[in-house]
């Protein structure tokens, strides 16, 4: 049975080595109304779903006018 390499555990500190800066972590604390509160924790999901659900009114109301053209009323 051959020996086994020793795994390397030392940072590497050469010419190229990739420079590792420090992570900075910025926490700001905000004072938020119910509502406001609410709609922070959910606008990832409800910004889309509001927007499409527009969007799809407005496509509706447009094909509801142009048929109502169309059939002369």
């Amino acid at each position: 049975m051959a020996k086994q390499k020793k795994k390397r555990n030392k940072a590497y500190t050469g010419a190229d080595a990739a420079v590792t800066r420090p992570v900075i972590t910025r926490i700001s604390a905000v004072n938020r109304s119910r509502l406001g509160q609410w709609w922070f924790d959910r606008k990832a999901i409800l910004k889309p779903v509001l927007i499409t659900s527009g969007v799809v009114i407005v496509v509706i109301i447009l094909i509801l006018e142009i048929i109502r053209i169309a059939s002369g009323s």
